[in-house]
């Protein structure tokens, strides 16, 4: 029966969804006021933390419509970082981090992340044990990669496929309306997994017309098959969309958009990535000499709110207010995971071991993906479509979106 306050913190790669997570977890702290006395918010991540950058949130979100709110805003409302830790537990950021949790009394701490911050989180949880500190520390998942493995899906990735498949939908109109010869390269996020470019496929699942062709990361791109397949797709029809993930990658692990990019790395050792569908276009307009637009939606698709999915944004909240309920059951170095149920869609939601998670990524399954490489199956669809469902109510101010911002 710890009685204690807590803390939560958001890292990583901003969602439409992971305030919607944080919201879960402030719901379910002033539920429980006999075991947590006061929630903290800590400003951009662990760097925040190291700097003691600390916000109370118990009294700033007495208010629910302020929660409800809070909910429809997109990006990280308590400020995002891609902060490393150290590996080794003498290092001085440790003890800077755990005199910090000292000095406000947390027994307590959440992290919203991906890949990366279930590193911290597991680094953390494993200093804690070795110095006896007691205090309860759990990861929850948010990412639009949707690449954290253990959990089906990740919660903001449901939304962001909501906005691809919409764009895209809104894409293929415009080039509907010319006959000329034309081919248009959409380039989506996605460096070592597609999940993302899987969700350029729903407008021809639900509509009846959609892109050509679909390139994933996990199928090496081959540039003269490309070129072919481009050629047979403008036989059928004179305007031709293809969706790309930017991590497609040539036989000798090249990135296909290398050239186009910086070269720089994050702290994590990911190259920063952009510019395949510019290669891809000239490609395109070297081997074929038709018309040829490239679109890189870029970071319009992580934050855009006003497609939110309702599926996603009530399973952020559930996850957010699981957590919580998991340490106070006593649980720590765990994660929070969506399991779906067979039949009607459904998910039971659980904790797993966090370093099951950490550094690992989830690949879209070869079951997913067509023979050819250039597109994906019925599975990934119907896999995909409960995911975007639904949409939710916004505040609105002279026609514009009102958002929480949290200083």
């Amino acid at each position: 029966m710890l009685r204690a306050n807590a803390i939560v913190g958001q890292s990583g790669g901003p969602t439409s969804a992971i305030n919607a997570t944080l919201s879960g977890v402030i719901k379910a702290c002033l539920g429980n006021k006999e075991r947590i006395n006061t929630l903290y918010g800590v400003k951009n991540g662990i760097e925040g933390l190291l700097k003691d950058d600390i916000i109370e949130l118990s009294g700033m979100f007495c208010d629910r419509n302020k929660l409800k709110r809070l909910e429809a805003t997109p990006s990280s409302a308590l400020g995002s970082c891609r902060m490393r830790l150290p590996e080794s537990f003498n290092d001085i950021v440790y003890r800077r981090i755990f005199d910090i949790f000292k000095k406000y009394g947390i027994g307590y701490f959440f992290y919203i992340g991906g890949n990366d911050s279930m590193d911290t989180v597991s680094k953390l949880d494993k200093y804690a044990r070795t110095c006896g500190y007691g205090i309860r520390i759990i990861g929850i998942p948010k990412t639009i990669d949707n690449d954290l493995t253990e959990t089906d899906h990740t919660p903001g990735y449901g939304s962001a496929a909501k906005y691809i498949a919409t764009t895209v939908s809104e894409i293929l109109r415009d080039c509907a309306s010319y006959t000329v010869k034309a081919v248009t390269v959409i380039e989506i996020m996605g460096r070592d997994a597609g999940w993302l470019t899987c969700a350029a496929s729903l407008p021809k699942a639900v509509i009846g017309e959609g892109v050509d062709l679909i390139y994933l990361p996990e199928r090496t791109f081959s540039m003269d098959k490309f070129i072919s397949s481009v050629n047979k797709a403008l036989e059928r029809h004179p305007n031709v969309v293809i969706a790309v993930s930017e991590g497609i990658r040539y036989e000798n692990g090249a990135y296909v958009g290398e050239l186009e990019q910086s070269g720089n790395k994050d702290v994590f050792g990911h190259k920063y990535l952009a510019g395949v569908s510019k290669v891809l276009s000239r490609a395109i307009s070297e081997n074929i000499g038709c018309k040829v637009r490239a679109i890189e939606l870029n970071l319009l698709q992580r934050c855009a709110a006003h497609l939110q999915s309702a599926v996603d944004i009530s399973e952020s909240i559930r996850i957010g207010k699981a957590a919580v309920e998991r340490a106070l059951k006593g649980e720590s170095g765990r994660m929070i995971s969506l399991e779906r149920r067979k039949g009607k869609y459904s998910v039971r939601i659980k904790s797993v071991d966090i370093d099951a998670v950490a550094n690992k990524v989830r690949y879209v399954p070869c079951s997913f993906i067509n023979k050819d490489g250039n597109y994906v199956t019925k599975e990934c669809i119907e896999y995909l479509l409960p995911l975007v469902l639904g949409e939710t109510k916004k505040e609105y101010k002279n026609g514009l979106p009102v958002y929480c911002i949290i200083k």
